[in-house]
């Protein structure tokens, strides 16, 4: 199960003092990053998620005061707890004045300082590109000689070696929105020192990142030597960019209407629970019923007819993309820890309610058998294709398999699957992915669908080490990867 515990690290660069706290509050499934930052008396909070007791369960450890929350836009991947948490607290709701919302909020712009208590001031500076209102927040602390820069807080402008996507908005505004990425990264910079610490909020994972980086923290300065927004001229920088960019989760197409229009504060109470025959007649229905358990023991067996999306991996990313948005969703878990941790990332892409929860295992979620499939690894492939004809299903993204594929494989995207089942050749499937999360997620639909899977659980890397044969699709003469 993924961990999303908050994280108190130190901050690097900056003029430090002795009490001022930022601490990430990390949502691994999601790629994001909260923060809260607090000088020992008084906080503010930086695009806070939709489960906002984990914020006010920091706020109570530290025992400090909410005094402001501040968007640095909004969002499309998850749903804000941003206004949940001003209402809750009293806090002062920062969201830029340009941005058409339907709800109250202390509006900011461009150049306009927040203070918050004595010692935090907090700039807001225009920062387009990630969408066209966003905002960056840069953080100065009031010294003996003024205030002294300290960090800069960059939603989805300047990320860890990367910026963010510029093509969520629609294809009529990608050149424009990448154009204005790459000036604001230049802004930031430009007006911050090299020591500023760098606090984005995507980039650890997010599908809101262009690219992704390893890194964890950053400065001003680091990014000035790494980052290619900063390194590369803008025509470089804008060609690269757009050419390396791939699919996003369909989703994230609710995710800016919900936020613009405010969300309420999450219920994460239990769900009712549901029976075997209950199961049943919602499969019937053709609403999802979820198994969270991971892969290998779903494989092993599992209730007829069930999708298994594991608490593991990617599991709200991928049941948001594939999912008919208004489904009714049912969680089967090992235990209502497993339910309650799968209820909380749903709600964070506003998938408020469950229809039902079950817990316990498989011999509990049906009456009649348990369904099974093999899995196996690229070497076992190689090996079957010696000795007889199978069909080879790639669920990896269009780009991903563009680069390198196995000779032969069929490419249908993890995220269109589930509506094009029919158009996977007849005969036993071995489908693989890039490391085996996405292949159980594909093998469990066909499986629902009566079909013959075999879930290749392995790292993709591993398939030109055994012996199978790889191309490049994406070259004009499928070449030899």
């Amino acid at each position: 199960m993924t961990s999303d515990s908050p994280t108190t690290r130190s901050t690097t660069g900056g003029t430090m003092t002795d009490d001022l706290t930022i601490i990430p509050i990390e949502t691994p499934s999601l790629g994001d990053r909260s923060y809260l930052v607090h000088d020992g008396d008084v906080a503010f909070v930086v695009d806070p998620q939709r489960d906002i007791d984990r914020v006010l369960a920091l706020l109570e450890e530290h025992r400090v005061r909410l005094l402001d929350v501040f968007e640095t836009h909004i969002h499309n991947d998850y749903v804000t707890g941003g206004l949940a948490l001003a209402q809750h607290t009293g806090a002062a709701y920062h969201v830029n004045g340009a941005d058409d919302v339907s709800f109250d909020r202390t509006p900011i712009a461009d150049g306009e300082t927040v203070a918050v208590g004595d010692r935090m001031k907090v700039r807001a500076i225009a920062t387009p590109g990630h969408t066209f209102t966003h905002l960056s927040y840069a953080l100065a602390t009031t010294g003996p000689t003024g205030d002294e820069p300290y960090a800069v807080f960059t939603g989805g402008s300047l990320l860890f070696g990367a910026t963010g996507r510029p093509d969520l908005l629609g294809e009529e505004h990608t050149d424009a929105l990448v154009r204005h990425q790459h000036a604001s990264a230049h802004k930031l910079a430009e007006q911050l020192p090299d020591e500023a610490g760098v606090f984005p909020t995507h980039g650890f994972g997010s599908f809101c990142s262009a690219t992704q980086s390893d890194a964890t923290e950053s400065t001003i300065g680091q990014e000035k030597k790494s980052n290619p927004v900063l390194t590369q001229d803008e025509e470089t920088y804008v060609r690269e960019l757009l050419d390396g960019l791939g699919a996003w989760p369909a989703y994230y197409a609710h995710m800016g209407p919900a936020n613009a229009a405010g969300p309420g504060a999450a219920d994460l109470s239990p769900v009712s629970a549901a029976d075997a025959d209950e199961l049943r007649r919602r499969i019937e229905a053709g609403e999802w019923v979820v198994d969270l358990r991971n892969r290998t023991a779903f494989a092993a067996g599992h209730a007829p007819g069930t999708f298994n999306f594991g608490l593991d991996g990617g599991f709200a990313t991928y049941l948001g993309w594939l999912i008919d948005w208004g489904t009714p969703v049912t969680l089967l878990g090992e235990t209502p820890e497993d339910v309650a941790q799968a209820q909380r990332e749903l709600v964070r892409i506003g998938i408020d309610r469950p229809a039902a929860q079950a817990t316990g295992g498989p011999q509990d979620w049906t009456d009649g058998e348990l369904s099974s499939f093999p899995t196996a690894t690229f070497a076992d492939l190689a090996d079957v294709r010696h000795h007889r004809e199978v069909v080879v299903l790639d669920v990896r993204r269009a780009d991903e398999y563009d680069k390198s594929a196995v000779a032969g494989a069929v490419n249908i995207p993890i995220h269109e699957l589930p509506r094009r089942v029919a158009e996977v050749p007849a005969g036993e499937v071995w489908v693989h992915c890039a490391g085996g999360y996405r292949a159980s997620v594909a093998a469990s639909f066909l499986d629902a669908a009566g079909r013959t899977p075999v879930a290749v659980d392995d790292s993709f890397e591993n398939a030109e080490k055994v012996g199978l044969h790889l191309v490049s699709p994406g070259d004009e003469n499928g070449s030899s990867a």
